[in-house]
């Protein structure tokens, strides 16, 4: 059992790519079937969303301040 493990992650460490772009168009295509295309794309603007303020957090903790300043009266969140 412990030699098909090896040869598992060896063969992942070594198509790793190929494998992790195959899963995701799967779960894409799992996405477009249960939920629609249009559901899809709101989920993955969603997703993008997220992941873009989260990053900008990470680099600078007023991120969400500065925001909050653009879209609210300025002053409020200080």
């Amino acid at each position: 059992m412990r030699e098909i493990i090896e040869s598992f992650v060896e063969y992942y460490k070594s198509h790793k790519g190929r494998i992790n772009g195959m899963v995701l168009g799967i779960i894409i295509a799992l996405f477009i079937i249960f939920f629609g295309i249009f559901n899809t794309l709101f989920i993955a603007l969603c997703a993008f969303v997220g992941y873009y303020i989260g990053k900008n957090f990470e680099s600078d903790k007023n991120f969400i301040k500065k925001i909050l300043d653009k879209l609210l009266p300025p002053g409020r969140f200080r």
